[in-house]
């Protein structure tokens, strides 16, 4: 049976503008710019008008996104309940965050311990509890969403995290919300839930993220930059590193997802979400060198299919032009990014990798293929 426990703190229309390419495309930083770093303050202060307080659920919660939007939606005043197998802590302070701002969080943070792949289970603890919002932070497949509708017939809103790599490959980039979309995507399933929402008449909200960065990050996205720029290694890229990709800072991506909250404007509308600059392979190796007060690091460009990685991943992004327009969030939800590129990775720094922590360990070896230390066979 469900238990709800609080956790006591331990101590449209719209006009296309063109987003440009970053300036880190290849432009030797200054020396003065590589190794002295300015005095930080941490960015991302928690600013979102109110909506009117809603009984709000979070599918997942415990890891990277649903951390920061849950402590949104908390100051915002929502009662907010994470639904979660109950494997991570559901709260923890936060670096950066003062003693006040967790106390007050860890108090009022309520839980729901599940699998959400039980479905009999969620829909008899769903329905017990009754929700006016779900926000969907970790859903994958349609089948793991019916039960929760099924469970929560009147329910008010619908919110879903998907991803801009469910659009089809186009000659013709940014990736715009009106793309045609890859039914063949590894994120089908995504795909798969928006029209399952659609389908059943919910009003629902689905925001598309590129690439999702910021402290606490999961993926190796610049921790994967963070960890060669400090054993002052060469960073391997794909030849030719001019391949543009985007970024959009974890913050900005909560306030999206707020934002939407009770919004008319995003009834039943899909949301790319991102950084308004778009930037290559090489200049995000630079930009990160930059955010951590590295010196410009040493490029070494490769060809991928010259090499045996056998199972694993040489670089954190896949090889092409990726990346979406970001105008229709603008223009009809009034969003904006606050973190600029180099301003996002330094908060990312600062908050994680800069203090020593970090998800995984570095690991080189695919590095070490690539740079002639160990044998290739292909």
């Amino acid at each position: 049976m469900a238990t709800m426990v609080v956790v006591q703190p331990k101590q449209p229309s719209f006009s296309v503008l063109q987003s440009s390419v970053s300036d880190f495309n290849g432009v030797k930083l200054a020396p003065s710019v590589q190794y002295k770093r300015k005095v930080w303050q941490p960015r991302g202060a928690l600013k979102i008008s109110a909506s009117a307080a809603k009984k709000i659920l979070v599918m997942g919660g415990t890891r990277f996104i649903g951390i920061f939007l849950s402590r949104l939606l908390v100051k915002e005043g929502h009662q907010v309940t994470l639904f979660t197998r109950g494997k991570a802590p559901i709260s923890q302070q936060l670096p950066g965050e003062s003693d006040a701002d967790y106390a007050e969080f860890s108090s009022k943070i309520l839980h729901l311990k599940g699998d959400r792949q039980d479905f009999d289970f969620v829909k008899s603890s769903l329905a017990a509890e009754g929700f006016d919002v779900v926000y969907d932070i970790n859903g994958r497949e349609a089948v793991e969403v019916e039960p929760i509708l099924d469970a929560l017939p009147n329910l008010e809103q619908y919110i879903y995290c998907s991803s801009a790599g469910v659009y089809l490959k186009t000659d013709y980039p940014p990736h715009f919300e009106v793309d045609a979309v890859d039914p063949k995507s590894r994120h089908k399933g995504k795909l798969e839930t928006e029209s399952l929402l659609d389908a059943r008449g919910v009003n629902w909200t689905s925001l598309r993220p590129v690439y999702i960065y910021g402290p606490l990050n999961y993926n190796p996205v610049e921790e994967w930059f963070f960890h060669r720029l400090k054993a002052g290694r060469p960073i391997p890229i794909p030849t030719p590193g001019l391949q543009i990709t985007q970024l959009g800072h974890v913050k900005d991506l909560a306030k999206a997802f707020v934002l939407v909250l009770g919004n008319e404007k995003a009834s039943r509308e899909v949301f790319n979400i991102s950084g308004e600059k778009y930037v290559t392979f090489d200049g995000l190796a630079k930009a990160c060198a930059k955010a951590g007060g590295f010196p410009e690091p040493e490029i070494i460009h490769y060809k991928p299919k010259d090499y045996d990685f056998g199972k694993k991943k040489a670089f954190p992004f896949r090889d092409q032009h990726f990346f979406a327009s970001v105008e229709k969030a603008k223009s009809v939800l009034g969003w904006k990014p606050e973190f600029d590129l180099v301003e996002g990775l330094t908060d990312s720094y600062n908050l994680d990798f800069g203090r020593g922590t970090f998800r995984k360990a570095a690991d080189f070896s695919t590095d070490d293929i690539i740079l002639g230390k160990s044998l290739v066979s292909v």
